[in-house]
C-alpha cells in the first residue's frame, strides 16, 4: 500500500486516478481549490490548497510516496507548473517522493524521427490550449533537466482523451513511448478509466523512472 497525493483530485483524470487507487487499498489525499463537493471516498481524504503552495506541498508529502499532478499545466490566471520545479524537486529530495505527471498528447511525435502532435496537427488544434500544451511540453524538457535522484514519471494519453469523450472502463491499454499510439484503423484513443488504471499500474509496479509514456488501446 502506497501513501498519495493528488493534486488535481476532483478533476476529470485526477478523479478517477484517485478512485482507482484508493479502490487498491491505496492511502489518498486528494488536494483541489474547491473540495466542497468532493464525493465520499473510503480511504480518501480531500484538501482545499494549490499546488503553488510550497510550504502545503511540502507538508502533505511528509509522509507520501508519490505526489501526483493532475492540474492545468497553465492557468488563465498565468500559473505555470514550471514555476513549481524547484519545489517539486525539492519535496523529491526532502522527502524522497515518487512523482507524477498527468500530461496531454502534444508533445508525442506522430512517428519516429516525425514531427510532434502539436505541430503535425496544429491546424486542428483550438489557439487557446496551445499555452497547455506548450506548456507540458517544456515542463517534461525541464523534468529531464533535473537531478538524477528525483524520480519521475509523465503519462501522455492517446489523441482521443477527455471529458468530452470520456469512454468506457476495459481494464485493456497498450504502452508506448515518445510516439503517439494508434490502433489498425488509425485511431488514438483512452479512456479516462483506463488511463488511470495504467497511471495507478505503474505506482504499483514502477517501471518508468525519470522517463515519459503514453498509452491507447
Amino acid at each position: 500500500m502506497s501513501t498519495i497525493v493528488v493534486y488535481g483530485g476532483t478533476g476529470y483524470a485526477g478523479s478517477r486516478i484517485v478512485s482507482e487507487a484508493a479502490s487498491r487499498g491505496h492511502q489518498v489525499t486528494a488536494v483541489a481549490r474547491n473540495v466542497a463537493n468532493a464525493p465520499a471516498i473510503d480511504g480518501v481524504t480531500y484538501v482545499a490548497g494549490s499546488f503553488y503552495d510550497a510550504p502545503l506541498l511540502l507538508e502533505l508529502t511528509k509522509d507520501a510516496d508519490v505526489l501526483i499532478s493532475a492540474i492545468h499545466a497553465y492557468s488563465a490566471e498565468g500559473d505555470s507548473i514550471i514555476n513549481a520545479l524547484d519545489t517539486l524537486v525539492d519535496v523529491a529530495q526532502t522527502n524522497d517522493v515518487r512523482i507524477g505527471i498527468v500530461a496531454g498528447a502534444g508533445s508525442l511525435y506522430v512517428s519516429e524521427g516525425g514531427e510532434q502532435v502539436r505541430v503535425a496537427y496544429a491546424s486542428a488544434l483550438p489557439p487557446e490550449a496551445m499555452p497547455e500544451i506548450n506548456t507540458h511540453a517544456d515542463f517534461l524538457e525541464a523534468l529531464r533537466s533535473t537531478p538524477d535522484n528525483v524520480d519521475w514519471f509523465f503519462v501522455s494519453p492517446a489523441l482521443s482523451f477527455g471529458s468530452h469523450v470520456p469512454g468506457e472502463r476495459t481494464g485493456v491499454y497498450r504502452v508506448g513511448g515518445d510516439v503517439l499510439l494508434t490502433d489498425a484503423e488509425g485511431v488514438s484513443a483512452i479512456s479516462g478509466d483506463d488511463y488511470a488504471i495504467a497511471f495507478v499500474d505503474e505506482i504499483d509496479k514502477p517501471v518508468h523512472h525519470r522517463k515519459r509514456f503514453t498509452v491507447a488501446y
